[in-house]
């Protein structure tokens, strides 16, 4: 991600992204432009996506992907999650004076898709920013570069809990939404390079 040096309000952010064609991020007074994705990240979005859907049915549960902005403080931090998963009534911070609803404030779980250069973003500074919102239960880390997702569940101490699921055997359970999902159809027509698994 590379910043706009520009310091702006977050209303000439919005008015800016929404007539962007690409998107961006927003910190601080600054736009951060944010860059493409692989082909495994592609296809896992949409895997989730029908998956949790699909577990979601007849449920007051509505699955998202990148195209809805999170809002995690007036003047904080603007993202775009790989996915997010809203129950119950969603809430916008357009207000009624805007028609857009294109920036949510209660996400009841929030999933990236880990690529090499966002992986510390996404498991550090920003997990931190995500942790501020009162309504998040769940954060999903999903691997591209093999079958292995991560939960973070908030506890009733305020306490964050890591579950870990591995392999294509596995079902991963998302406690807040009641329901689980197996790997192998979360990673199905997705390719791990051949040193997959490897960590130093």
């Amino acid at each position: 991600m590379s910043a706009n040096p520009q310091v702006i309000s977050p209303e000439q952010y919005l008015e800016i992204d929404r007539a962007a064609q690409f998107r961006s991020e927003y910190y601080n007074g600054r736009m951060y432009a944010m860059s493409g994705g692989s082909f495994p990240h592609a296809v896992l979005i949409p895997n989730l996506a029908r998956r949790l859907g699909n577990a979601l049915e007849g449920r007051p549960c509505v699955v998202a992907t990148t195209e809805l902005r999170v809002r995690i403080s007036p003047g904080g931090l603007y993202t775009y999650p790989d996915l997010v998963v809203i129950c119950g009534e969603p809430r916008f911070a357009d207000g009624l004076e805007n028609d857009a609803k294109d920036t949510l404030l209660n996400p009841t779980v929030i999933v990236e898709v880990l690529s090499p250069s966002t992986e510390a973003y996404d498991r550090g500074w920003k997990f931190l920013q995500y942790r501020k919102i009162d309504s998040l239960r769940e954060y999903v880390l999903v691997s591209q570069t093999e079958a292995r997702i991560e939960v973070f569940r908030r506890q009733n101490s305020g306490d964050w809990l890591l579950s870990e699921t591995e392999g294509m055997g596995a079902v991963c359970k998302l406690e807040s939404l009641d329901c689980a999902i197996a790997l192998a159809e979360v990673y199905d027509k997705v390719t791990f390079p051949e040193n997959a698994g490897f960590r130093p």
